[in-house]
Formats: structure tokens, sequence, C-alpha cells
């Protein structure tokens, strides 16, 4: 049976009778305003998450520093690592819904984003190591996709 404070099963919220939402507060103060979320302390500010090629190019340096192989055998490492982090996403998702009987909820969702995190990451590293124009072609691609993908926005649409 779903737990329905348990933040890790999202079936948990179809078990909730209720749900209410909080559109403005009014402090002590007597100011009314929409509540904004607290800072959450697992998640700092960081630099590179402005520019995350900057940090991509130095793990790409680093990696690349490091390799044993043949520079040719370099990209098929890098989308096998690809490969393997996806393996890890979906055993994390495995895990977080409890699906394997043997290892109940071996797993939350957090783990599951911090898999689908490495494999962003991996493939941006793999990206970088096929091309060093990596953040050009991604965001050449990322545009494709949208055109074709998204509705047309109206002049002036935000």
């Amino acid at each position: 049976m779903s737990d329905p404070t348990d933040a890790t099963d999202p079936s948990a919220a179809s078990d909730m009778t209720e749900v209410t939402e909080v559109t403005s507060v009014t402090d002590a103060t007597g100011v009314t305003g929409t509540p904004e979320a607290p800072p959450t302390p697992d998640t700092p500010t960081i630099p590179d998450a402005l520019d995350p090629w900057d940090t991509v190019t130095r793990l790409h340096a680093w990696l690349t520093a490091h390799q044993t192989l043949p520079p040719g055998q370099e990209v098929l490492l890098r989308v096998l690592k690809l490969a393997e982090e996806v393996g890890e996403t979906a055993q994390a998702v495995i895990g977080a819904t409890g699906q394997n009987p043997r290892k109940g909820h071996s797993h939350t969702w957090q783990d599951v984003e911090a898999e689908l995190s490495d494999v962003i990451i991996t493939a941006m590293v793999a990206l970088r190591t096929l091309t060093p124009a990596a953040p050009e072609v991604f965001a050449t691609h990322l545009h494709r996709v949208a055109e074709r993908s998204l509705p047309k926005q109206e002049p002036g649409a935000g």
C-alpha cells in the first residue's frame, strides 16, 4: 500500500483525498504575497550550472589526459559509457518503483534524478569528444528539434 507522505512514490498522490493550493499568504507584518519555495539545501548554487560546457570541456581534458587507449577508441568508450549510465538509470527506476521483488524499493526518485544527470553529463562529454564545437552543435540541434516540435510563437510573445 502506498504511503501518501512518501515523496518517492509517484502513485502516493492518487491516495490523497484532498490537495489544497496556496496562492497567497499574509506575513506577520500584514504583507500579502505568493509564497516562494524554501531554498533546497541539497541544491547549491554552482557556477558550473551557468556554463556547463566549460565543465564538460574540463572533464573531457581530464579524461583524455588519463586515456591509455588509442585516440580512435576514445569515442567508442565514451558512447559505451553512455550506455552504461542509461542502464544505471533504468536500474534506479526499477528500484524506485520496487519492481524487483528480491530487492524491493532499493532506490529513490532522487537516485533517478542523479542517474539522469549522469546520462546528460556523459552524453555532453561524448559529444565534446567528437567535436570541440560541441556547444554549437548541441545548440543548433536543439533549435532544429524545437522548430519541428514546438508550436510557433506569436511575434512579441515571451
